[in-house]
């Protein structure tokens, strides 16, 4: 299964609820960048084979589903199969590749051992596991996310050919959205409500990256390696960018 990276076309932080920040967003699906992951039959020890993080979200998803009910039917499975995980997006680079390949194996378990939840559950499961795993359950090719991330409205948009400037800089999302909420001045809570009513084609030719993503200008400030020229966007907390196709 292809596990698709995601684009932010704008962030905007409306709101603080405790330690969480309450945003109005436009992810986009990316198809031209993409995990791959599927279950495969055992060739070794642990769930993923030769699994890339310590701390993988599938970790997470596997022992959420256990809690649900679903012990057996995961135990008797992975006895004879893995995960097989091929890594193309980049971690740290606020594509969501952990939330995609999150929502990739809920899939692919709902699937493959026939446990039946409904889209709606598996949205609710979603929203249990990270902020963004919510929209690449929906499968949604555009949506406007709000909340914490667990508001995910599918929307009919217009969306231009891009193309993803991805960095080697790990940008640490926790740490970007301390340093916004160091340095807070308000919200523009009226341009997030409009960005939400514009075709994203129309909001990448109308409005400058700054006034687009809330997070460009912290994430700027811990990472000064980090740079964006006045045609690119960045994407979510970084630290990759985006920029129309010529």
């Amino acid at each position: 299964m292809k596990s698709y990276a995601k684009i932010n076309i704008f962030l905007k932080i409306v709101g603080f609820r405790g330690n969480y920040h309450e945003l109005k967003s436009r992810f986009i699906l990316y198809k031209e960048l993409y995990d791959e992951i599927d279950l495969v039959d055992r060739i070794g020890d642990g769930l993923i084979i030769d699994n890339p993080f310590d701390d993988n979200i599938i970790f997470k998803v596997y022992n959420f589903l256990e809690n649900l009910g679903f012990a057996n039917e995961l135990g008797e499975f992975f006895k004879n199969h893995q995960v097989k995980l091929i890594k193309n997006i980049p971690a740290g680079g606020g594509l969501g590749g952990g939330s995609s390949n999150a929502a990739a194996f809920l899939h692919l378990v709902n699937d493959r051992l026939n446990l039946n939840l409904s889209k709606d559950k598996l949205m609710k499961i979603a929203h249990n596991i990270g902020a963004d795993v919510a929209f690449f359950v929906s499968k949604f090719d555009s949506a406007n996310v709000s909340g914490i991330g667990e508001i995910v409205e599918e929307f009919d948009d217009d969306i231009p050919n891009l193309d993803i400037i991805t960095s080697p800089i790990f940008c640490s999302t926790p740490k970007v959205f301390t340093q916004y909420r160091a340095k807070f001045k308000g919200f523009d809570t009226d341009l997030a409500s409009k960005l939400c009513l514009m075709k994203s084609s129309q909001i990448l030719s109308t409005y400058s990256n700054i006034e687009l993503n809330d997070l460009l200008k912290p994430s700027q400030e811990i990472y000064s390696e980090l740079k964006i020229a006045s045609n690119e966007f960045l994407s979510g907390s970084g630290s990759s960018k985006f920029k129309l196709k010529i």
